[in-house]
């Protein structure tokens, strides 16, 4: 079950004394499992509960917790640490994104798993993407930017010091990283 610490629960009912009766808390995982999984918790309405979740009593509030989210969130915690700016809420939850495969995966797996976990979260805040094309039996990966990235001035740059980088950190038999984008067909570049 979700842990919410003391701080979390102070902070929590602070939230909800400013709410109308009855309010509670809601927290659902969007795409559990996958390197683009998202923790969401929002006040939940009297009633607004659905009728299978799970109600967890946390003495001020209750947590409604989504019924296909309870696997997940099975081992989660939920902390608030008060800081001069106010503070900061954090979630971990083992497993939310899924589990890395094994080192002995496919390589395609594993770079897959290293574009999506690592890699596009990075470029997502320029409006890019980024995705395999294929793996070469020297073991090239060959990648297609697309978005904000496709066009970009910067591309070399976050090619070199930053995706071929992480992947060569994460996946130590890769050789290269190649780029197939055709930027000059680039309509919306970030730069």
């Amino acid at each position: 079950m979700v842990t919410i610490t003391p701080a979390a629960r102070d902070y929590f009912s602070s939230l909800l004394e400013q709410q109308p009766e009855g309010t509670n808390l809601r927290i659902r995982i969007d795409r559990p499992g996958s390197p683009n999984a998202e923790v969401e918790l929002a006040y939940c309405p009297d009633g607004g509960e659905q009728a299978t979740d799970t109600a967890m009593d946390c003495q001020a509030f209750k947590l409604f917790i989504e019924s296909e989210s309870l696997p997940v969130l099975s081992e989660a915690m939920i902390d608030f640490e008060s800081n001069p700016m106010g503070g900061e809420l954090s979630i971990r939850a083992p497993g939310l994104k899924g589990e890395r495969p094994a080192d002995g995966a496919p390589l395609s797996e594993r770079v897959d798993w290293v574009l999506e976990a690592r890699i596009n979260p990075m470029v997502a805040s320029h409006g890019g993407q980024v995705s395999l094309v294929q793996i070469t039996d020297e073991n090239d990966v060959v990648l297609k930017f697309g978005g904000g990235c496709q066009g970009c001035g910067m591309v070399d740059v976050t090619l070199k010091q930053g995706i071929e980088t992480t992947m060569k950190q994460e996946i130590p038999e890769i050789r290269n990283v190649v780029d197939s984008t055709d930027h000059s067909s680039g309509t919306n570049p970030y730069y």
